[in-house]
């Protein structure tokens, strides 16, 4: 589904990305973990096409073709959902008029009709439950004075109504207590399918306790420097970051 090629990419002339490189298939669920400053959230923003990261070198493919190409709005037609560390609030638009004009788009660029309202109604009761948010949340407008977890709670309901093939979820655990963090985590774990991905990007193991990845990747200064199964962030959790930065110092 995805391959990324020694992509490389700076932000105001710092290269942050030095040469990434890794696959993602259909039905993975794909955990990326490391410090502060490691470049995870710079990885997340240029797949998504976000334009504060310039990109100086390296491929990534998407659905077999060029990702880069392709604008922001290109992307999420294309089935790339990206769930953000801090979701914005947008006043004076409401989340149906918000999810039925995201949802209508996509389906234009399918070649389908618009939705009816009353299936579109039907497909909302359907995800509020699944995801378990309250309806008193998606009558309001976007994200407009919810909580952090209110907020997180909301993207992957969200995430549930366009159902994404390449999920992208930027430290999604962030600012969460643990409860709000096992609605989350289990709203991801419904909506997996054997047609679609996920990319959890994270700095701690507590999230991947109810998320269970397939593949784990340590990004560190711009490089993954280690890849193994969901052992890896068991590791992760028992020796810290700095056991990471002695082994590639020593290399």
């Amino acid at each position: 589904m995805l391959q990324i090629k020694d992509l490389k990419a700076t932000i105001e002339g710092k290269e942050i990305l030095k040469g990434i490189s890794l696959e993602v298939k259909e039905g993975e669920i794909h955990a990326i973990m490391g410090p502060n400053g490691s470049g995870k959230s710079t990885l997340a923003a240029v797949l998504a096409g976000r334009e504060f990261a310039k990109i100086t070198h390296g491929s990534v493919k998407y659905m077999g073709k060029d990702l880069l190409e392709m604008s922001p709005e290109e992307r999420s037609k294309e089935g790339i959902f990206l769930g953000f560390q801090y979701p914005i609030e947008i006043p004076g638009v409401s989340m149906v008029n918000f999810m039925k004009t995201a949802i209508n788009e996509h389906r234009k660029h399918r070649g389908e009709d618009p939705i009816s309202a009353s299936d579109f109604l039907k497909i909302m009761r359907e995800k509020k439950a699944l995801v378990e948010i309250d309806s008193a949340l998606t009558s309001r407008s976007v994200n407009e004075g919810f909580s952090g977890g209110e907020k997180k709670r909301n993207e992957i309901f969200q995430m549930a109504m366009l159902e994404p093939k390449l999920s992208i979820l930027d430290e999604t655990d962030s600012g969460l207590d643990i409860d709000a963090l096992r609605v989350v985590a289990n709203g991801v774990n419904k909506l997996k399918r054997d047609d679609s991905a996920t990319i959890v990007i994270t700095h701690y193991q507590r999230l991947l306790d109810y998320i269970v990845p397939d593949v784990v990747h340590v990004l560190f200064d711009g490089k993954i420097v280690k890849t193994a199964g969901k052992e890896l962030a068991i590791e992760l959790e028992e020796k810290g970051y700095d056991w990471i930065k002695k082994e590639v110092d020593s290399e």
